[in-house]
């Protein structure tokens, strides 16, 4: 079966990266940004550093600071409001997963009209976005290179997953110094959100060599520095290897696609406003003890990535590997111990099942579930 790969056509990476950047920017001819971000990156001077580096090449920024860690449907309408009264002619994201998808919400009905929510699921849009210039500060989501894009619908108190190749950036930057000094609990969750993608990309139904190839390299640089990264916040190795890593595993599930953990999650965000990568962090162990039933091999290659020695192993013994070896890597950066912990009421589970059976991420997890299935696995993560 043909098989196609989605990528950003231009990606930088490494340090000094966004110099770089601004200088591809340049030669692209925009002339007025509009700068995506949060309040916190506005704070702390750094939105004000990219603005003044626009300023220099001769492109001129107007700023939308108004992302939420979950983004909505009315962060998006009033990113578009600005972008339209300021005749914007491309969107820079700055920050992390949250400040790339209210971007590419912008960007995507700058050009297409309607309202964002008229574009969940698959590639429903008929135009490419406005272009997007997406600068990432966080190494976990990958969003900042995929066609991927989650926003929360307050109405219905779901997230939606749009995944669309028109909201794939033109140009995505990854420079580590803008990683450096951000808080622990940041950098495990935004970790464990990039491990979940490669796991879940690797034992997806649409993994082919190229993916696999990018996922479990992913796993192998987590492993190996995602302790660094959060016991000192500074380390730029670390920030910088954990950067690839994330970018990786980003290249393989923008085209393997993802499965249960990732549908389940986006309905612990959209109903409790919980931090994603928490969200999939706790749910990730026991998605894969469900998955293990059909994809034991694959989860058994999983184990080895992560340094664990499977020659002796059955494949159902490295399956099992694996997922002690995520729970120990999870309780090593300090992920709450379970939903409960995070407010998660068990009469509510039914609920959550069943939006999480609607959402476009599941369909590629390796088992299909019942409503019953996804009951017990949210059950058994309380």
């Amino acid at each position: 079966m043909a098989a196609k790969f989605f990528i950003p056509s231009v990606n930088v990476l490494g340090q000094n990266a966004v110099d770089e950047a601004i200088g591809d920017i340049k030669t692209l001819g925009f002339k007025h940004a509009l700068i995506v971000t949060d309040k916190p990156l506005v704070e702390i001077g750094l939105v004000g550093q990219v603005a003044e580096k626009l300023g220099v090449a001769g492109i001129l920024s107007t700023v939308f600071d108004g992302v939420q860690p979950n983004p909505t449907v009315g962060n998006v309408e009033a990113g578009l409001a600005l972008l339209n009264a300021n005749e914007c002619d491309f969107v820079v994201s700055l920050g992390g997963g949250s400040p790339h998808d209210c971007a590419k919400g912008i960007a995507l009905v700058a050009t297409n009209g309607g309202s964002i929510k008229d574009y969940e699921g698959l590639d429903v849009s008929a135009k490419p976005q406005l272009p997007l210039v997406a600068i990432n500060t966080t190494a976990g989501t990958a969003s900042e290179m995929t066609r991927f894009c989650i926003i929360t619908d307050e109405a219905r108190h779901i997230k939606m997953a749009i995944v669309d190749k028109h909201t794939t950036p033109i140009l995505s930057v990854n420079d580590p110094e803008l990683m450096l000094a951000k808080p622990a609990g940041l950098t495990a969750a935004t970790g464990m959100d990039a491990l979940t993608h490669a796991v879940e990309a690797y034992v997806s139904i649409a993994a082919n060599p190229i993916t696999d190839a990018c996922a479990i390299k992913a796993i192998e640089l987590i492993k190996g520095n995602l302790v660094d990264a959060v016991d000192n916040g500074q380390n730029i190795d670390a920030r910088d290897q954990m950067a690839y890593a994330q970018f990786l595993a980003g290249m393989a599930f923008n085209n393997a696609s993802l499965g249960y953990v990732h549908a389940m999650a986006h309905q612990l965000g959209g109903f409790y406003d919980l931090p994603h990568g928490v969200c999939n962090a706790l749910l990730l162990p026991h998605v894969q003890e469900y998955n293990a039933q059909v994809s034991s091999a694959r989860l058994k290659d999983v184990a080895k990535a992560m340094g664990v020695d499977v020659a002796s192993m059955s494949d159902e013994q490295g399956a099992a590997a694996a997922i002690e070896a995520i729970k120990s890597l999870s309780a090593a950066v300090k992920i709450p111990e379970n939903l409960t912990k995070l407010g998660v009421k068990a009469e509510d589970i039914p609920t959550l099942a069943e939006n999480a059976l609607k959402d476009a991420c599941g369909l590629t997890n390796p088992k299909q579930a019942s409503h019953e299935e996804i009951c017990q696995i949210f059950t058994n993560a309380l």
